[in-house]
C-alpha cells in the first residue's frame, strides 16, 4: 500500500502545479485584457521641399598670401617688425647689408661717366668730319668709321645707364618693404644671417591679408552631378553658370569646435574641370573676417545648402532612435498594432532626417512615448501635427 501512494504522489504534484500555472496565466490574460492601451502620440509622413545640404572639409587662406622673398643675397641686418602682428603697406620689414651693392653702384655710376665721356669724344670727331665729307676733304670711309665710332659710344652709354639702373635696384631691394596690409608671420631668417640665394632662405616670411577669408573644398563627381541636377530643376530650359551657383547656394563655416561662424560666406568660383588624379573638383567660397578671427591654414566644415523646389520625405529626429548602428522607428497599423521598422535617413535638415528608405508618405510613427512600445503592442494612438522648432 506505502508502495502506491509514492508512486501517485509525483503524479498529483505534477497536476496541481499545471492547474495551478493554468490559473494564474488565464488571470494574468484577463488582466491584461482590462488593461487599457498605452496612449501614444503619431505623426504622419509627409513630403516637403527641402534643400540640398552638403559638408566638406575646406582649407583657409587669406585673400592675398603674399610671400615675402629676399631679391638679393647677403647678409641679413635688421628685422624692423613683430612676428605675428599687424604689418602696414610698405612697413620695411627686413634690411640686408647694402654695402656691396652700393660699392656695385658706384663702380656703374663711373663705368657711365667714362661711356659718356667716350660718347663725347667720337661725336666732336664726328662734327669735325662730317662738313668735310660732303666738300669731299676726306673719304667717305673715314666718315663712316667716325660714325661707327659714334653709334658704338652711344651704345656703351646706354649699356652703362642699364647697369646702373640693376645697381641701384639692388641696393633698393636690400630694403624688404611689405607689399600689402596684413599680417606678419614668423620670419625664417634671423639678423646675421646670408639669405637670398639657395641653400639659404630665400622666402623670409609670409603677409596675410585676412579681412576676407577664402575656404577652399572639393566635390566629387557624384556630388558635383547632384548640385547640377538639383539647380537644373529650377531652370530647367537654361544653362547653369557660376553666378546661379552663387545665387542659390548658401555657405556657412563650422569651426573644429562644433561652432558656426557668424557670417555666411559667398561662392567664388568652380573649377572648369574635375582632377584626373583625384576626380574632384575644386570650389572657393569667401567669408567676411572684420574681426580677423579666422586664420589662414585651419580647417573647417563647409555647410553648402542648395535651396530648391524638390521635395523630399522628411522625418522628426525625435522619432528616430538608434539601436546596434540602426535607425529604428515604430509604426502603428490600421489596427493600432505597433511595428518596429529599420530605415535608411539621408542628411538632417532643421530637426527632420530626409528618409531614403523603409517608410512611405503617409504612415504613422510614434512620436511621443516611444521606450513604453514594442513589436507587436496594442496602442492608442493620437495624431498630432508636427511643427518644426528650427527657423
Amino acid at each position: 500500500m506505502k508502495t502506491y501512494i509514492t508512486k501517485i504522489k509525483p503524479a498529483l504534484w505534477l497536476s496541481f502545479f499545471v492547474l495551478a500555472s493554468f490559473c494564474f496565466w488565464s488571470c494574468e490574460e484577463q488582466k491584461a485584457a482590462e488593461r487599457p492601451a498605452q496612449k501614444v502620440e503619431t505623426v504622419q509622413l509627409k513630403k516637403i521641399a527641402v534643400p540640398l545640404i552638403k559638408e566638406h572639409v575646406g582649407q583657409l587662406f587669406g585673400v592675398r598670401d603674399i610671400p615675402i622673398r629676399a631679391r638679393v643675397d647677403g647678409y641679413l641686418e635688421g628685422l624692423h617688425f613683430q612676428e605675428g602682428n599687424l604689418v602696414k603697406k610698405g612697413q620695411l620689414l627686413y634690411s640686408i647689408d647694402p654695402q656691396p651693392f652700393k660699392a656695385s653702384e658706384a663702380a656703374k655710376n663711373s663705368q657711365l661717366s667714362e661711356a659718356k665721356i667716350r660718347a663725347a669724344r667720337a661725336k666732336k670727331d664726328l662734327d669735325r668730319i662730317e662738313p668735310l665729307v660732303k666738300i669731299k676733304a676726306i673719304s667717305q670711309s673715314d666718315y663712316d668709321a667716325a660714325k661707327a665710332e659714334y653709334d658704338a659710344a652711344m651704345a656703351s652709354v646706354s649699356a652703362a645707364r642699364a647697369n646702373l639702373k640693376i645697381s641701384q635696384l639692388d641696393v633698393g631691394y636690400a630694403e624688404i618693404h611689405s607689399p600689402i596690409s596684413g599680417i606678419i608671420g614668423r620670419t625664417e631668417a634671423k639678423v646675421g644671417e646670408y639669405v637670398g640665394r639657395e641653400p639659404n632662405p630665400v622666402i623670409l616670411n609670409s603677409v596675410s591679408r585676412t579681412d576676407t577669408i577664402l575656404v577652399q573644398f572639393f566635390l566629387n563627381e557624384k556630388e558635383y552631378l547632384s548640385v547640377f541636377r538639383q539647380l537644373h530643376q529650377m531652370d530647367a530650359d537654361t544653362a547653369i553658370h557660376s553666378e546661379d551657383i552663387g545665387r542659390k547656394t548658401e555657405f556657412e563655416l563650422i569651426l573644429a569646435d562644433g561652432s558656426v561662424f557668424s557670417h555666411k560666406g559667398k561662392f567664388d568660383f568652380l573649377d572648369r574641370q574635375v582632377n584626373a588624379a583625384t576626380g574632384s573638383m575644386l570650389v572657393q567660397a569667401s567669408f567676411p573676417n572684420p574681426t580677423l578671427f579666422l586664420r589662414p591654414g585651419q580647417f573647417a566644415r563647409v555647410r553648402t545648402t542648395v535651396t530648391s523646389n524638390k521635395t523630399a520625405l522628411v522625418i522628426p529626429q525625435r522619432a528616430v532612435t538608434d539601436f546596434q548602428g540602426q535607425k529604428v522607428v515604430y509604426t502603428v497599423t490600421k489596427d493600432n498594432k505597433i511595428v518596429q521598422k529599420n530605415i535608411h535617413t539621408g542628411f538632417s535638415y532643421k530637426d527632420y532626417y530626409t528618409v531614403e528608405d523603409g517608410l512611405k508618405e503617409g504612415e504613422q510613427v510614434v512620436f511621443e512615448g516611444i521606450q513604453k512600445v514594442r513589436e507587436g503592442m496594442t496602442v492608442n494612438p493620437t495624431l498630432i501635427e508636427f511643427k518644426s522648432q528650427v527657423k
